[in-house]
């Protein structure tokens, strides 16, 4: 059985400095998987979504022109 725990901060400053270190301690892999984790929690949540794919992250590509 997977163990959850819980950090109680002092101030927002000091919740943000946990979550920072937390993430930096992981390898790229494990932060990748806690992104998909994230992903399709959020797809069980939105069943309505449609044409979603859930296999891989979006790719957005936003093209401005200029003068």
């Amino acid at each position: 059985m997977k163990r959850i725990w819980v950090n109680k901060a002092k101030s927002f400053k000091a919740a943000k400095k946990f979550d920072r270190d937390y993430y930096l301690k992981m390898n790229a892999l494990e932060r990748l998987e806690t992104v998909q984790l994230l992903r399709e929690w959020y797809f069980k949540i939105k069943k309505g979504l449609k044409n979603e794919d859930r296999e891989r992250l979006r790719r957005v590509v936003k093209i401005i022109q200029q003068k």
